[in-house]
């Protein structure tokens, strides 16, 4: 557990949908790095939300809100994020539960939020040699798009969801319209943002993908996945196109 005191405006926020048996350990990881940590189950049926609901019965840095059905991470965060603004918290620290995120580096991105609070605190993942190259190079693509949407705002990485997020800017974007509430969370997240005036602070974190043996869970689905990631870029470039004078303005005189 973590023994610092539970900050009043910076938390943890790890959205799950049967996250597998890792689960366990990232949250026990996450609480021994930070308090407080929620945890918000995604509709879950692999009855991950009992063993969830066992831990936060014993430790009162970690609270488990339980979502009736699966409505997509965007969903779950976006969940988390407007409980956590009702009760006074600035900050969420986004993460998955499936154990890929370096839990050890959450001290470090927040202390980067606090020194700068108006940013986003975005991980750039160093991959190990395990990482499957097509998810790397499939990025590549990503990272170019997201860049080219805010004439290169400096977005480091669009898809890695472990980053630390204004709780305020986040909630008004994703009020404003009814995207982002699936796998699209992370990269449309960046971009509007960005849009909004958000800066970014980019951070190196490594990313683990463990194997099936290992207790690895991918919910990641080549077709549809990619597909939803160029909908998602369709709407954008559309966006940026709509906004490129202010976003030039504010290039040529910020």
């Amino acid at each position: 557990m973590s023994a610092s005191p539970a900050s009043t405006t910076h938390l943890v926020l790890i959205p799950s949908y049967n996250p597998g048996p890792k689960v366990r350990e990232t949250v026990t990881a996450a609480r021994a790095a930070w308090a407080p940590v929620w945890v918000v189950v995604d509709g879950s049926t692999d009855g991950s939300a009992n063993g969830l609901r066992e831990m936060a019965a014993q430790d009162p840095g970690l609270r488990v809100m339980v979502l009736p059905e699966n409505r997509g991470k965007g969903a779950a965060v976006l969940a988390g994020i407007e409980q956590a603004a009702r009760e006074g918290f600035t900050h969420a620290l986004t993460m998955d539960s499936d154990g890929q995120h370096p839990a050890e580096l959450i001290p470090d991105f927040m202390r980067a939020s606090q020194a700068a609070p108006r940013a986003m605190v975005l991980g750039v993942p160093v991959f190990g040699p395990e990482a499957p190259r097509i998810r790397v190079l499939g990025r590549k693509v990503s990272n170019g798009w997201a860049n080219l949407e805010t004439l290169g705002a400096g977005i480091g990485d669009s898809l890695y969801g472990f980053r630390v997020y204004p709780i305020a800017p986040l909630v008004r974007v994703m009020r404003g319209q009814r995207f982002m509430r699936r796998f699209d969370f992370d990269p449309e997240a960046a971009v509007r943002l960005a849009w909004a005036g958000v800066p970014a602070v980019n951070l190196p974190a490594p990313v683990r993908y463990f194997t099936a043996e290992e207790g690895g869970v991918s919910h990641f689905k080549y077709l549809r996945d990619n597909t939803l990631l160029t909908w998602m870029h369709t709407r954008l470039f559309l966006g940026f196109v709509l906004r490129l004078p202010v976003l030039l303005a504010r290039r040529l005189f910020i």
